[in-house]
Order: C-alpha cells, then structure tokens, then sequence
C-alpha cells in the first residue's frame, strides 16, 4: 500500500510503500523538473566477506573486492550490455559500489518509463561465465593498480589500514589483484543470490514521474524471490587503534592528510540521531563558520580542500578531517586542542543555532535536484528513517549532545595519515 508523507516545513511529499518482495519503494515526484533520476540499490557492499543464509551455522568467506566485480558484471548479459541500451535512449547511467551498498542509477530528460525498464531488467538478469570473468580480472587488476597512485585514495586507505585491525573496510573497495584472481562466476551467482534479493534492496526515483506508473511498473517487473535472512560475518575488532601515523611518498605538489579519530560502538551501526548530532558537532568543530576553521586558514595550515566526514556504517565509525598542509601535524595539534577546549568551555549557542540553521538550508536546497533527492532517498532505505526526518533530528541537538560527541574523539584512537612529495 503506497503511503505519501507531507512535510508542512518543506511544502513536499514523497511516496514510499514495500512491494510483496519485501523491496523498498520510494518516489518524489517534482512535475516542473524537466529530468528524472532513477536508482536501484542492495544493501551490499565490500566490507560483506563473510556471510550465513542458514541461520549462522556456516559461513561462506568470499574474496575481497567481490562485491565491486560484481556490480561492473552486472552490466553485462548474453546478448549485449546495459551502456548500450541506455545509449539508445540518451540516459546517462552509472553505477557505484561502497563499503555498504552497490547502487545502478540514471538521469534522463525523456523515455523514463523506457529506461526505468531497463534499469529493472539488467539488475534482476545476471549473466557470468568463466570466460567473462576471467577477462574483467585484468580490467579491474589495472584500475586497482591506477587507485594505488592515486593520492587522495592512498591518504584515505592509509589511515584505515592504521586505525583497523580486522574489520574489512580496511581494505580497498576493489580487493586487490591477489583477491580478484580467487573470483570465479560460482561465487558471484552466490553473491548475487544472496544479496539482491528485492527484501535486500531499494529503489529511489526523484523527478518528472508519476508515482502510480512507477508502482504499476515494480508490480510488474520485480521478480519474487523467496526472502533470504543474511547473517554476516563479525570480526574482533579491538577499540584500540593500530598506529597512529603513517606515510607515503607520492607524486603531489604538497603533502595530503586524513585524520581519523577512532569510536567505540556499542551497537552495530550508528543511529540516525547519532549521524545526525555527529554532523552537527563536525560544523561546529570545524566548519566554516568556527573557531578552529578561521585559525587555521589565517595561519595558512590549511586551504579550500579542507573537508570533515562522519564516515560510519556496519561494524565500523570514525571522524575524519583531510586536506592538503604544509605542516599536517600541527593541524592535528590544533583539532585536539580545540577539541578540549570545547568539551571544558562548552558550546557557542549561538554558533550552535547558526550551524543547525544552515543544515536547515543544506536540505531545503537538496529538494531542487532530482540526483540529491534520490540518494537522500537511498540513504533513508538503508538506515531506516524518513525523508523529512532530518531536521527534527537536527533541532534536537543540544549542548550535551554535542559534548558527548566531542568526549569520543580520544587523541590516543587518532591516526594521522600523510602523503609526502616524492624527494
């Protein structure tokens, strides 16, 4: 049953409704957007290694960088690949893996219904053979090789590789050339089985659409499968963290750094409240409107590539700061210190109010573009909260849990990573 959720602040609304699959629905129509943005998801992404269909009693233990394979085969099939139909109908598709998700998308001006078909069609159709396998194992081997260069990629990778001991999202989304030679097209069709079962999976559409032809359309088109209880692998991963610096000598102009503050967690992902009063304690840390941010930039440590990132998920939650300095280590001294001396002075309040005023804005600007709608969308899929949820999230922040955040980010669970020109 299709349920459409209003939002008296924002002057929207949305329709969400759960097809008989168990797959999860959710459209905004915007009938004066002149495009359309389409994305088909599975809670499945490369830190899923190890995983049970029964019950936990065996667990099947599957390359690293499987999951990202999979999603490039998936374009393929027996008689030709899904770039070449959307090719005929001018949509512009893509795909992506993370380290909790594998999500298809497109964007297109006209022919939705026909390129929304093709969306369900490749997704729900795997095609994989020993031959094909084994020809993107080279394809994907060069790309993994191309990532190792990348500075901004090995910053980040770096740091994880400090701060985690055994949790997968330590290794790179796309394994590494020793892990993609174990894939066969078995293990992908078990990974496929597994994990895009529609009760796994989402849709987000966002644009000139109606939401009853969409719904008439997933009726049609999905396909039932029996609903699969995945149970995936834990890991005893210690709070502590590994190192706390690490570097690499790369070909930049000026040294990289990523700064990661390791949590605790006490459950196995962050509520929507707790991302939400993390995001805000970040912009009051350091965003452009604090304290921190205006002496770092006087003092030329940092430029207009500074950025902070809540990045949390299944098993796994740390701050991030990264950017390019001259001196990384005095940003990091600066950080801890204003760190402290928030948690003893306390919070602005009036810096506390501008900051949730401007998140207010953040996303009452999103609702004018169809791409930030539909993954907004996907992101309320996977963690299980509304659309318009946010903001009254974000006006429950107070002092204490802004403190309380502050209180996590221990000094001795920090990890400093670098990249230094070569020389």
């Amino acid at each position: 049953m299709q349920k459409q959720v209003f939002s008296n602040r924002f002057g929207d609304s949305y329709v969400c409704f759960t097809h008989s699959s168990g797959l999860k629905v959710l459209v905004m129509e915007k009938p004066d957007f002149s495009s359309c943005y389409a994305l088909f998801g599975t809670k499945y992404g490369s830190i899923d290694t190890s995983f049970s269909t029964d019950g936990g009693k065996t667990f099947l233990n599957v390359p690293e960088g499987i999951a990202h394979f999979l999603e490039h085969k998936l374009f393929e099939s027996e008689d030709g690949d899904a770039f070449s139909r959307y090719a005929e109908t001018g949509a512009s598709a893509n795909a992506y893996t993370s380290f909790d998700r594998t999500c298809y998308l497109f964007s297109c001006s006209n022919r939705f219904y026909d390129n929304f078909d093709i969306l369900l069609d490749f997704v729900q159709h795997p095609y994989f053979t020993e031959q094909t396998v084994n020809k993107e194992q080279g394809i994907i081997g060069q790309e993994i090789r191309m990532y190792d260069d990348s500075p901004s990629w090995r910053v980040l990778f770096n740091m994880l590789e400090a701060m985690y001991y055994e949790h997968p999202v330590r290794i790179d989304i796309a394994g590494t050339t020793d892990s993609i030679a174990k894939i066969t097209y078995n293990l992908l069709y078990d990974c496929y089985n597994t994990f895009y079962n529609p009760a796994n999976m989402f849709i987000a559409v966002a644009g000139n659409v109606n939401a009853d032809e969409i719904a008439a359309i997933v009726e049609k088109r999905i396909i039932e499968r029996e609903p699969v209880k995945v149970i995936r692998g834990s890991v005893n991963e210690p709070d502590r963290v590994k190192e706390n610096y690490t570097e690499q000598c790369l070909d930049v102009a000026s040294p990289l750094f990523c700064l990661g503050f390791k949590e605790a967690l006490t459950a196995p992902e962050k509520t929507a409240a707790e991302r939400i009063a993390m995001g805000v304690t970040l912009e009051i840390l350091a965003g452009d409107c604090s304290q921190l941010y205006k002496e770092l930039t006087d003092s030329e440590l940092i430029n207009d590539e500074f950025e902070t990132e809540y990045f949390t998920g299944n098993g796994y939650a740390a701050v991030m700061f990264s950017g390019e300095s001259e001196e990384p280590y005095r940003v990091k001294e600066k950080i801890v210190c204003e760190i402290n001396r928030l948690i003893n002075d306390g919070i602005d309040k009036e810096l506390l109010s501008t900051v949730k005023k401007a998140m207010y804005g953040d996303i009452l600007r999103r609702f004018n573009n169809c791409e930030s709608i539909a993954s907004a969308m996907a992101e309320c899929a996977m963690f299980g909260y509304g659309l318009f949820d946010e903001q009254e999230l974000i006006s429950a922040v107070g002092e204490s849990e802004v403190i309380g955040c502050l209180k996590q980010l221990k000094e001795e669970k920090s990890v400093l990573s670098v990249i230094l020109p070569r020389g």
